[in-house]
């Protein structure tokens, strides 16, 4: 066979190739076309559900920036990347006894986990001595489990589980490593009122005094979303009042039975970001409403700075 003949030959099977790969990159084609129609025709059916047994809907508000950050209570909601500073300052019932907490924490999420680290430093005084130390470094992961949201999507509901150990320093403050297994539910309601409930069992492990105590906790918040629109203030993207309580019943030892119940009312003011930022500025005023919460605080106030990223 001669080098022309040669050629020619390699060339029509060069355009045999190359045809059949165009046939193929074409049926491709046809295909993920035919799937999108399927899914378009899916959803506008009204089929959202999606996950291994259909337990979450792509119409859920979950992660999408509907839950305003709580302030005693444990956050809930699905946070991507984001930083937190507080301050808690409280007064005690005796008499020059008082308490601060400065607390930072960090979140950040893997799909639908989110995984969180807490360092709080407390410093109390109490009878003319004074306390201070670190507190337990806080380890915290949660994940949703199902979610419903309802056909016109006025209820939005996310029913999820979560898991905190705190590990301790050994210092005056942080004794004993404490495991608290948690259950949580997001729900909120037209576009501005907003639940978030919370449910936990404690257990704290140890040689401590209050090793070997388990309580059972619980928090709520509530909250009500105002869009710039409604409220037009310069350079305010959202401004949500708030309402929360948060309590603790000892299940073991001398107190058990025992309540101790807070609650506090305040706002947070969402920025319009910075430079990829958005600062999210709190205040909340910190009061008791039981016997058991008046024993450890009378009054309070708590300054909460979140920067999500």
């Amino acid at each position: 066979m001669g080098a022309n003949s040669l050629t020619d030959s390699l060339m029509k099977k060069a355009k045999l190739i190359l045809l059949l790969v165009c046939m193929a990159d074409s049926i491709t084609l046809v295909k993920a076309s035919a799937q999108d129609s399927k899914n378009l025709i899916s959803e506008d059916s009204g089929n959202t559900r999606y996950g291994m047994f259909g337990q979450y809907d792509r119409r859920s508000s979950y992660g999408e920036d509907k839950f305003p950050e709580p302030f005693l209570v444990d956050d809930t909601d699905l946070e991507r990347n984001e930083a937190r500073f507080d301050w808690l300052h409280t007064i005690g019932p005796g008499s020059g006894t008082q308490n601060d907490v400065l607390h930072a924490e960090f979140e950040k999420s893997f799909g639908l986990m989110t995984f969180e680290v807490e360092l709080p430093y407390v410093r109390s005084i109490a009878d003319g001595v004074t306390t201070k130390g670190l507190d337990n470094l806080d380890l915290g992961a949660r994940y949703p489990l199902y979610e419903y949201v309802s056909k016109s999507g006025f209820i939005n509901s996310t029913f999820g589980a979560a898991l905190e150990v705190g590990v301790p320093f050994y210092n005056q403050v942080s004794v004993n490593t404490e495991i608290v297994p948690k259950v949580f539910n997001d729900i909120t309601i037209g576009k501005h009122f907003s639940i978030q409930s919370i449910l936990g069992w404690s257990s704290l492990l140890g040689r401590g005094p209050d090793g070997g105590l388990q309580s059972g906790e619980y928090g709520f918040v509530f909250g009500y979303t105002f869009q710039h629109k409604e409220v037009p203030i310069p350079g305010v993207m959202q401004l949500v009042p708030m309402v929360e309580l948060t309590g603790s019943k000892d299940l073991t030892q001398v107190n058990a039975g025992g309540n101790a119940l807070t609650a506090d009312a305040g706002f947070r003011i969402n920025l319009k970001p910075i430079a990829g930022i958005q600062p999210r500025l709190g205040m909340a005023y910190v009061f008791p409403l039981d016997s058991g919460g008046r024993q450890a605080e009378t009054s309070g106030f708590m300054i909460s700075t979140v920067f999500e990223y």
